[in-house]
């Protein structure tokens, strides 16, 4: 059941695919249909929402506002049927989590746990996607909350909480010639061989502007778009890991050695919570925030 207007549920068809034709044919309705309702909105709004042109239909910046205003009203009515749906029927809810890879090792999971322990009737759809993604999915409404690294300030979502997450460490097996050392360089990672994040990360973004700065070159030997492979190479002893602390678990500390590494750039990222701006959040989305949050202080 959707709780929007037709005209609404129109204007997001629209929206979503470009053109009156496609956007019947997603609805099953006549073209014709979907064109008088979306006159009669702009008439009753007393401006545009869509630039028309030859290929298809384009938002103004009316429509971009309506269309915020269409995911927030998405989001809360799912929300609204599904705190129904449980006083009546028991039924389990469901949170669906964004998260950048880094995350997704220790924090996010430990949270899970903790809101499990006293919660029976919550499942979790844990989504693993690059940061901006998952930006885009809360903002969007496809995702309840979002767990993402952030290297500025963000417009499209609540941010409910805001770490310091630096890449700040050599990570390298305790035979390995740099774990005597309790700090390191960038000049001298480059006498090794790295394992570092694949290009599009925040870590690896960051990394290579610092590298840049300081007129180096590494010896990356292995890249890659999961942070398992990197922590693996640190483990081989064949060379050094460039990580974040919250990506390591507790096998990970202990068998390994982490070598502190600063740098200015190194320390520009934060580690967000994200949730839709303008929605009323659901008591247990509330909840695994603070679960969230609880989970960081512990790790910390």
């Amino acid at each position: 059941m959707n709780m929007l207007t037709p005209a609404l549920l129109y204007f997001d068809a629209v929206a979503q695919e470009g053109t009156l034709t496609e956007a019947a044919t997603k609805l099953h309705v006549s073209a014709s249909a979907i064109s008088r309702q979306i006159n009669k909105l702009e008439t009753s709004l007393g401006m545009p929402l869509f630039h028309r042109h030859a290929r298809g239909v384009e938002l103004t910046e009316a429509g971009r506002l309506l269309l915020a205003y269409v995911r927030r009203a998405e989001a809360e009515g799912a929300a609204v049927r599904e705190e129904l749906l449980v006083s009546m029927q028991r039924k389990t809810r469901t949170l669906r989590v964004a998260c950048a890879e880094g995350f997704a090792r220790v924090w996010v999971p430990s949270a899970i746990a903790g809101l499990s322990r006293q919660h029976d009737d919550v499942e979790f759809h844990l989504d693993v996607v690059s940061s901006s993604e998952g930006t885009r999915r809360v903002a969007e409404g496809e995702a309840d909350v979002a767990v993402v690294f952030s290297l500025g300030p963000q417009a499209k979502v609540t941010v409910e909480h805001s770490t310091p997450t630096p890449v700040a460490f050599a990570l390298v097996s305790p035979d390995h010639q740099l774990a005597a050392e309790q700090t390191t360089t960038l000049k001298d990672l480059c006498r090794y061989k790295l394992a570092v994040t694949a290009p599009g990360s925040s870590q690896r973004e960051l990394f290579d502007l610092a590298m840049q700065i300081e007129g180096l070159t590494p010896s990356i030997t292995l890249q890659s778009d999961h942070i398992n492979p990197v922590i693996q190479f640190a483990r081989s002893g064949v060379g050094v890991s460039l990580v974040g602390g919250l990506s390591l678990d507790r096998r990970d500390r202990e068998e390994l050695v982490t070598v502190h590494l600063d740098h200015p750039v190194l320390r520009q990222r934060h580690g967000q919570i994200q949730t839709m701006t303008g929605r009323t959040q659901p008591a247990i989305l509330t909840a695994f925030v603070d679960a969230l949050i609880d989970a960081l202080e512990l790790l910390a």
